[in-house]
């Protein structure tokens, strides 16, 4: 490995805010561009230090952030020949110590890199058997003694845990690693790990034995004993650090919380436990899961062995074997398990037992693959005597184009009340004997298991669920276009929103940065943001889906607000922490108006006696204004809300200019609203048509 971080072009790009080609002209017409450190003629790499260097020379960065220091740090110190996500453990485990014990860190942390190499690892190691017992140091395998490069990046993950929290810093490296290796990991959205959270509801203990990254574990509150299993030894040490830095630091350990490695099939970590609640996302289109060695396994009911190809059957055996009686087990899957004739057997057993109580179809885009419209499976563990035998078949996908794909699209706080609203009542009518749930054409309906036993045993939600009756009728359709006409009436002329030409350039330029650091401006970030659940409450959360959507919150505050929790007010700004070209000001009044932050956003709060939040807003949607601070990745871009640069003007002159973007983004907003009033408005009247509700 090399003695000092090295970058490449594609790096460099995303240091300064600008495409490869970029890189390539600058190394091209400058002949003071660093020489090539390494790589090959190809892929070449560039020390670190002359690149930053160069480029503050040039004026193209201001100062590398800590984030990219450190991300660099950790690049440096992976072997080539070993797990690309080594030094992320002892990074995970030093930021455990800043979490866990700040003042051991503040003690050390003036000592001489001699001294330091050998007591870090002590008070690391300390910590880490504190916090996570002897088997949960002893999966993550720390060095005795440090080297200069290790004891860099531990002073840079304390400035960077200064500034976003042990955790936050945390969850930026990792997301860096896993946009790195995006082949290797499909981490489970936070929003799908809450969904699968809020269906098992208060579980005392909760297995995920697909763990990856932790994310569905992290969904649970600390409160829970929570167990996982990943194949990746790594992985699972990431995971048992991740969760361990989200939870409070006045939390007594050894926590309950339990990591093991091991293939949950081929070995299983907990073999004759069970749980409240098995939740995972397992891996998809194993064929070499084990079907041969696994041949007379405990865990497949009557001994009728999951077919070759139907290793997602074997996770979902997997799962119930470990679901306590009367527990729940709850797995995302592909839609093909609904309907493969190989696993008919399986399905018909999982009906017969009474086993098998939910097939939920999700919207493209709410778990990778993105592009897929994934099944949520609901299983409960059987109970003597429980002789319930039927199934909730939900679409929770209709009227959805599946082949849009992409988080983006997802209304996960509609798609949330959609889910959990039809599980809880199909739930607690099984549990207390009630009649279950009327039938919700379009959406969901209950049917007994014998009438799903037939040759195929198709699963498929959109198979059995009644159709939506079409709006069709003359009145719907009339008051459809009445409120479509009404808001095209009230656009504005475009040509009336266009400036005039010969704007004089502003004089100079200041970075959000510089405005904070001048007390003009105060920002938030929300990281993971506020725990929510679904339904009425004192405090609604804002998210960036309702950010991008237009839409008003729809999820509360979980937990009771307490006094100096952060609210929305008047004139504050929120972007989504991924940019996107997205700024909203809150209005005077409204549902946004005390509002609790969601994760992925920044709030802005400027002094309107210095700064007009409208001109605020319309800059962080300009494109000019936001690209020099987007840090691009593979699939996802992210933004750097203090590098974002605003011209420097007087407060008249940003009203004027604040004025103008209000009305661009009201013209954009209308616009919006009436595309989607035209969708439906057509998509009735074709299926009025089609019925022959209506004739032409």
């Amino acid at each position: 490995m090399p003695d000092r971080p090295e970058v490449t072009a594609v790096e460099i790009a995303r240091l300064a805010g600008v495409g490869r080609a970029a890189v390539s002209n600058w190394r091209r017409r400058h002949a003071d561009f660093p020489r090539p450190a390494g790589g090959t003629d190809a892929s070449p790499t560039f020390d670190l230090g002359e690149v930053e260097a160069w480029l503050r020379d040039q004026g193209k960065i201001a100062e590398l952030p800590l984030l990219e220091k450190a991300w660099q740090l950790v690049d440096t110190l992976r072997d080539p020949a070993g797990h690309p996500a080594a030094p992320l453990v002892e990074a995970g485990a030093v930021l455990l110590l800043l979490h866990r014990a700040p003042e051991r860190w503040a003690s050390l942390a003036a000592e001489s890199d001699t001294r330091l190499a050998t007591a870090l690892p002590r008070a690391v190691a300390d910590t880490v058997v504190h916090t996570l017992g002897l088997d949960g140091a002893a999966l993550l395998r720390l060095p005795g003694l440090l080297g200069s490069t290790q004891l860099d990046l531990a002073r840079l993950l304390a400035a960077l845990a200064a500034d976003t929290g042990a955790a936050g810093a945390y969850e930026q490296l990792l997301t860096r690693y896993a946009e790195a290796n995006t082949r290797q990991l499909s981490p489970t959205p936070p929003e799908a790990a809450e969904l699968l959270a809020a269906l098992a509801e208060a579980s005392a203990t909760v297995l995920d034995p697909a763990a990856g990254l932790g994310a569905v574990l992290l969904a649970h509150p600390p409160a829970t004993a929570r167990h996982g299993q990943d194949a990746d030894p790594v992985t699972a040490a990431l995971a048992q650090l991740r969760l361990a830095l989200h939870t409070p630091a006045a939390e007594p350990g050894p926590l309950a919380l339990t990591l093991r490695p091991g293939d949950a099939l081929r070995a299983d970590g907990y073999p004759g436990d069970t749980f409240d609640a098995v939740l995972c996302q397992p891996p998809y289109n194993e064929r070499d899961w084990g079907h041969d060695e696994l041949q007379y396994d405990t865990r497949w009911p009557g001994g009728l062995v999951p077919p070759r190809g139907e290793s997602e059957l074997a996770w979902v055996l997997h799962c119930l074997a470990h679901t306590r009686p009367g527990g729940l087990a709850a797995l995302l899957l592909p839609p093909t398990v609904a309907t493969r004739r190989a696993g008919r057997r399986i399905r018909a057993e999982l009906l017969r037992s009474g086993a098998l109580r939910a097939v939920i179809a999700l919207p493209a885009g709410a778990a990778p693959p993105y592009g897929v419209p994934l099944h949520l499976w609901v299983l409960r563990a059987p109970r003597p005597g429980d002789d319930f035998r039927q199934v909730l078949l939900l679409d929770a996908g209709a009227g959805t184009d599946a082949g849009e794909g992409g988080r983006d699209k997802v209304d996960w706080p509609a798609l949330r009340r959609t889910v959990l609203d039809a599980w809880h009542a199909f739930d607690l009518a099984a549990r207390e004997g009630r009649p279950v749930p009327a039938d919700r054409p379009g959406v969901h309906r209950a049917m007994a298991a014998i009438d799903l036993l037939d040759d195929e045993t198709d699963l498929a939600p959109a198979r059995h669920v009644p159709p939506a009756a079409p709006l069709g009728g003359a009145a719907e359709l009339a008051h459809l276009s009445g409120r479509l006409t009404e808001l095209l009436a009230g656009l504005a002329a475009p040509d009336t929103l266009l400036p005039r030409p010969g704007a004089e350039p502003a004089a100079g330029v200041v970075s959000v940065g510089e405005l904070v650091r001048s007390g003009v401006l105060e920002v938030y970030s929300s990281g993971t943001g506020a725990p929510t659940r679904p339904g009425p409450g004192d405090t609604p959360v804002i998210t960036d889906q309702d950010l991008a959507t237009g839409n008003p919150p729809t999820a509360v505050l979980a937990a009771p607000a307490t006094p100096g929790d952060l609210r929305t007010r008047p004139g504050d700004v929120l972007v989504p922490a991924l940019g996107g070209g997205l700024a909203l000001v809150v209005p005077a009044e409204g549902p946004l108006v005390g509002a609790a932050l969601g994760s992925r956003l920044h709030l802005l709060r400027p002094d309107p006696t210095a700064l007009d939040p409208e001109f605020l807003a319309g800059h962080l949607r300009s494109t000019a204004g936001t690209r020099r601070a987007a840090s691009h990745a593979t699939t996802t871009a992210r933004l750097d809300i203090r590098r974002v640069e605003l011209p420097r003007l007087p407060l008249p002159d940003q009203h004027r200019l604040g004025t103008a973007f209000a009305r661009l983004a009201t013209f954009t907003t209308t616009l919006t609203q009436a595309a989607a009033l035209a969708h439906t408005l057509t998509q009735a009247a074709t299926d009025a048509l089609a019925t022959g509700t209506l004739t032409p």
